[in-house]
């Protein structure tokens, strides 16, 4: 079997694109999860220390929990793999672990006093679930949101930049009333901005009350104690919500909402990355060449949209994944099953499409440079986009059949500046309405456009 290499990796993830992930390498990775496992168990070892309820675990001296805290700080891929070598053994990832933990603390005589209380009344998901959790909201805050957050930025700066520059819209694909550029790159910042909120606002939770959720272990062990909350005050430690009404696992409902959240936000950039790319194919923009790079391989002029179309099709794949997780992982068999564990396992998967959609999303957007004269023209060949304003005028001044007139005058026809201007003048309107009018271009009819760009 050869060496591991990039070349030979299965997933692009690890092959092609492995350089682009390293941001989510801390999180996701099989390292990562064994880290925050360890993390959990040696924080639910000093709190059982710390509470004087449990006479058989005397609280650790100072240079004792040092020494604690020392293994999950220095713990790195050199001390993971030791425990896989323990887990080959086992054929048991946890429980490798705690063994791990034990051969590590054997030879302090705090420790050994306590060796039985490592892992103490846990199941396995005790560890897990709260373990996943620590993943998912470090990677959100760390790793994904800033990018999601520059993206947005970006999108500010090119809505106020470009504010003032009309093109003309097109609904159904057909000419349609003006807008702005800026305009309409500020409704994608502002929709971003809400499902931004949306992600950060979710409360991930945990649970580490027992086999199946009742603390029977616990109990068993020490009757008086409030383990309830004990459990809420460990799982609040942590950074987490406490769950006080779980199954052998913790049912997932809130991971299943923060994958939702995502996927509906990536959602979003879908929508921007094919728009996008339709305005460049018509020439709204045009993108900065990079020196040395090759746009085609046959044809020298072209500069394609790679960088949105890899957007787009690494976005699809991370909500193929995040939709699948979200709709499986609330599921579970009776007390326990196991099919969420290996879905869990690619949480790194569906969030690492996610990042390279926004990588390259971002270094689209960098390259944009818009092209006013293109917008300009489209706009001087559409003066019957003028109907709808005069259209509405008329309608105020009870002028019979509107709507259809300019229907009559205008559809299926090449109208220019001069029959626009001579439609109007014929009207039966007031001087002023009519100045208004014949003061209207395709160009000058935005609305609140510029105003509502500016306002992002």
């Amino acid at each position: 079997m050869p060496e591991f290499h990039a070349l030979t990796a299965l997933s692009p993830l690890d092959g092609r694109y492995a350089d682009k992930l390293d941001a989510l390498r801390p999180y996701f990775s099989e390292y990562a999860l064994i880290r925050r496992r360890l993390q959990v168990e040696i924080e639910w070892l000093k709190a059982l220390a710390n509470e004087s309820h449990f006479a058989e675990i005397p609280a650790f001296s100072s240079a004792a929990t040092r020494e604690l805290d020392a293994l999950v700080a220095c713990f790195g891929p050199e001390q993971a793999a030791e425990v896989k070598a323990i887990e080959a053994v086992t054929n048991h990832d946890v429980k490798a672990l705690e063994y791990w933990i034990r051969e590590k603390t054997r030879d302090n005589a705090e420790f050994s006093r306590a060796g039985e209380f490592i892992h103490f009344a846990c199941t396995s998901e005790d560890i897990n679930n709260l373990s996943c959790a620590l993943m998912l909201h470090a990677a959100r805050g760390k790793a994904l949101l800033p990018l999601l957050s520059d993206i947005i930025s970006r999108l500010r700066s090119l809505a106020h930049e470009l504010a003032e520059t009309p093109m003309m819209c097109r609904t159904h694909g057909q000419p349609a009333t003006p807008s702005t550029m800026g305009k309409e790159l500020a409704n994608v910042a502002y929709r971003l901005e809400r499902a931004y909120a949306n992600i950060a606002a979710i409360s991930l939770t945990g649970k580490i009350n027992g086999a199946v959720g009742n603390y029977n272990a616990h109990l068993a062990a020490y009757p008086d104690f409030d383990w309830e909350a004990f459990a809420r005050r460990f799982v609040e430690c942590l950074g987490l919500e406490f769950n006080p009404y779980t199954i052998q696992i913790e049912p997932h409902d809130t991971f299943a909402e923060l994958f939702d959240a995502f996927a509906r936000a990536n959602t979003i950039l879908l929508d921007l990355d094919r728009d996008l790319w339709g305005y460049i194919a018509i020439g709204y923009f045009r993108q900065k060449m990079k020196e040395g790079e090759v746009g085609s391989s046959t044809m020298p002029h072209k500069v394609n949209p790679i960088d949105f179309e890899n957007s787009e099709g690494n976005l699809g794949l991370a909500n193929a994944l995040l939709r699948h997780m979200a709709e499986k992982l609330p599921i579970s068999r009776w007390q326990r099953d196991l099919t969420d564990s290996t879905v869990l396992r690619n949480m790194g998967v569906a969030l690492g499409y996610t990042l390279l959609g926004y990588t390259s999303l971002l270094r689209g957007l960098d390259k944009l440079e818009a092209d006013a004269r293109a917008m300009l023209a489209d706009l001087e060949a559409n003066w019957p986009l003028l109907a709808e304003p005069v259209q509405t005028v008329m309608r105020r001044y009870g002028i019979d059949k509107p709507y259809e007139k300019l229907k009559d005058f205008t559809r299926g026809k090449a109208i220019s500046k001069k029959d626009m201007q001579a439609f109007i003048q014929s009207l039966d309107i007031p001087d002023a309405a009519k100045k208004r009018l014949l003061k209207l271009t395709p160009q000058n009819y935005l609305g609140k456009a510029a105003e509502l760009a500016r306002r992002i």
